[in-house]
C-alpha cells in the first residue's frame, strides 16, 4: 500500500516537474502545481569543553495541488507527503523528525459572492496516516537504549468525510465548516489484541480494528507575507465527536515560517501542535528548523 501511494506521487511529480504552473492544454479549467522541499541541519563537536552532541538530520516534503474550476464549481485536491530522519552520536537508532501522508479533497458550489469572499456548499474527504513504524525510546536498567513499536502505516489511519459550508477569500485564505462529519479510525490488531479490559489504542477497543465517530469539523488555511520574502503558512484542523465527549476537541495546527533566500534556497521554521484525546491526553508539540532546497513544479 505504501508503495502504491509513493508511485502515484512520483507519477504526479514527473508529469509536472520544472513547471512553475501548468495549465492542461486540453482543459484549461484544471490547474496543477506543487512544491518540493528538502530541509537539513547538522552539528559536529570535537573535544568541545562546553559539551554537545553531534547530529545530522534531513526532511523531505512534497506539497501538490490539483484544482478544477468551472461555472461556480470548485474541486481542490491537495497531497502532502513528508518524511525526515535524525541521527545522533551515541544512539544506535535513527529517529524520525517527520512522517506524514495526507490527502485532502474538497468540492464546492458557490451560492453567494461578495467583496468579502465566496460562500459555497461543500463536501470533503480527508485521509491521513504515516509511512513507517514509530517507536517510543527509553533506556533499560543497564543504560542501553531500547525501543518499543507504537505506530505503523495505517495504524492509526484516519478517514473523514463531511458536508457543510466553504468560505474562500482567495487561494491563500479559506475556511471549511462541516457540521456533519464522519470519521473512521483504523488500526492493526497487533496493537489491540494485547490490551487489557477498558484499555484503548487511539480510541479503538481491545481486539477491534476500527472506531467510527460522528461529529463536526473545521479546517482552515491562511498564508501571508509577513515581511519581504518571509512567508507564514497556517493550517488548522479541529474535530469534535458528537457521540463521545464532544467537549474534547481534537486539534492539529501547523505554522510554517519560510524565509526565501533565492529561487531555490529557503530557511524554514515549523511548529506543529496536536491534541488527540484518543492518543495522548496532552498537547503534543513538534519543532523543526533548517536550511532547505525548494523547487516549484
Amino acid at each position: 500500500m505504501r508503495g502504491i501511494f509513493l508511485v502515484l506521487i512520483i507519477i504526479l511529480i514527473s508529469k509536472s516537474y520544472s513547471q512553475d504552473k501548468f495549465t492542461d492544454s486540453i482543459n484549461s479549467n484544471w490547474e496543477k502545481f506543487g512544491k518540493f522541499t528538502f530541509l537539513g541541519n547538522q552539528s559536529s563537536y570535537s573535544y568541545w569543553t562546553a559539551g554537545g552532541q553531534s547530529s545530522v538530520s534531513g526532511t523531505v516534503k512534497i506539497d501538490y495541488d490539483l484544482n478544477y474550476e468551472k461555472s461556480g464549481w470548485n474541486w481542490d485536491t491537495k497531497i502532502i507527503a513528508a518524511y525526515g530522519l535524525n541521527s545522533n552520536a551515541g544512539s544506535k537508532f535513527l529517529k524520525k523528525t517527520d512522517d506524514k501522508l495526507e490527502i485532502n479533497s474538497l468540492i464546492g458550489k458557490i451560492f453567494s459572492s461578495s467583496n468579502i469572499g465566496d460562500l459555497s456548499y461543500s463536501s470533503f474527504i480527508n485521509f491521513k496516516t504515516q509511512w513507517t513504524k514509530g517507536y517510543r525510546f527509553k533506556k533499560d536498567s543497564d543504560g542501553e537504549e531500547e525501543r518499543t513499536e507504537r505506530t505503523r502505516f495505517l495504524s492509526p489511519g484516519y478517514l473523514q468525510i463531511g458536508v457543510g459550508l466553504y468560505w474562500e477569500k482567495n487561494k491563500d485564505f479559506w475556511v471549511n465548516f462541516a457540521p456533519i462529519t464522519g470519521r473512521l479510525i483504523v488500526v492493526n490488531k497487533f496493537f489491540t489484541d494485547g490490551l487489557i479490559d477498558n484499555q484503548e489504542y487511539f480510541g479503538v477497543k481491545k481486539g477491534a480494528t476500527s472506531r467510527f465517530e460522528l461529529g463536526a469539523s473545521v479546517r482552515s488555511f491562511y498564508k501571508f507575507e509577513f515581511v519581504e520574502n518571509v512567508f507564514v503558512t497556517n493550517r488548522i484542523s479541529l474535530y469534535s465527536d458528537y457521540l463521545e465527549n464532544p467537549e474534547n476537541i481534537d486539534l492539529d495546527y501547523t505554522i510554517n515560517t519560510s524565509l526565501k533566500v533565492n529561487r531555490y534556497l529557503t530557511t524554514d521554521l515549523i511548529f506543529q501542535f496536536v491534541y488527540d484525546n484518543n492518543a495522548v491526553k496532552r498537547l503534543q508539540v513538534r519543532e523543526v528548523m533548517g536550511i532547505g532546497l525548494s523547487l516549484d513544479f
